[in-house]
């Protein structure tokens, strides 16, 4: 156990730190939503990470993602870890830069225990739901999160047990309603609170 593992276990126990680091986590796309829910889980205590973006990083990105200016034109994914491993540099972090698709997703998420959908296409949401959605996986979805003010309005929807969606439902993004930090990183943070509930209370 390294110090920041000390510190967190003088927070939540060395029990929940173990449920955390017991857990495998799974992030489509490392973009707003993707970087900033896995910040949140990382200095929860979770340690073991999978996620897939085959982007890179860019000027209007650092508006609203965990990336740095010298980070410009890396690969998402890598500059991620990079800067994850500052918080926790004991990570168990599989980074992987290509595009999910129906054909390889099985690959990245099926030995995962979470799943977070952190995607700008409708298409690639709706992907994951089809692959995992009878599954015992836990998921964790996003709608409706551009613009700014409003935030009461960001709510969380509930499927079933294991199939949760948290936004506005309404807000997409478009000229009117850009992507901002603080609507963003709300619907991230909750989307990690939402996962840290789950696994502390040994539902995943």
């Amino acid at each position: 156990m390294n110090d920041f593992e000390k510190a967190v276990v003088g927070y939540i126990g060395e029990e929940n730190l173990n449920k955390l680091q017991s857990v495998k986590v799974g992030i489509g796309g490392a973009g707003g939503l993707g970087s900033n829910c896995a910040f949140n889980l990382v200095r929860s205590g979770f340690k073991n990470f999978v996620i897939v973006d085959f982007d890179k990083v860019e000027y209007p990105n650092l508006n609203r993602q965990f990336y740095f200016t010298e980070q410009v034109s890396q690969a998402k994914v890598l500059a991620l870890k990079e800067n994850l491993l500052k918080i926790n540099p004991d990570l168990e972090f599989e980074a992987i830069v290509k595009r999910v698709n129906s054909d390889n997703i099985s690959q990245f998420f099926d030995d995962c225990d979470i799943i977070v959908e952190a995607f700008d296409e409708v298409k690639s949401k709706k992907m994951i739901v089809d692959e995992y959605i009878n599954s015992d996986k836990f998921l964790v979805f996003a709608s409706g999160l551009a613009g700014w003010g409003n935030t009461d309005k960001i709510q969380t929807k509930r499927f079933n047990d294991n199939f949760y969606i948290v936004g506005d439902f309404i807000t997409e993004v478009s000229d009117d309603n850009p992507p901002l930090s603080p609507r963003v990183n709300i619907v991230a943070a909750k989307q990690a609170d939402l996962i840290l509930e789950a696994v502390l209370e040994g539902r995943v």
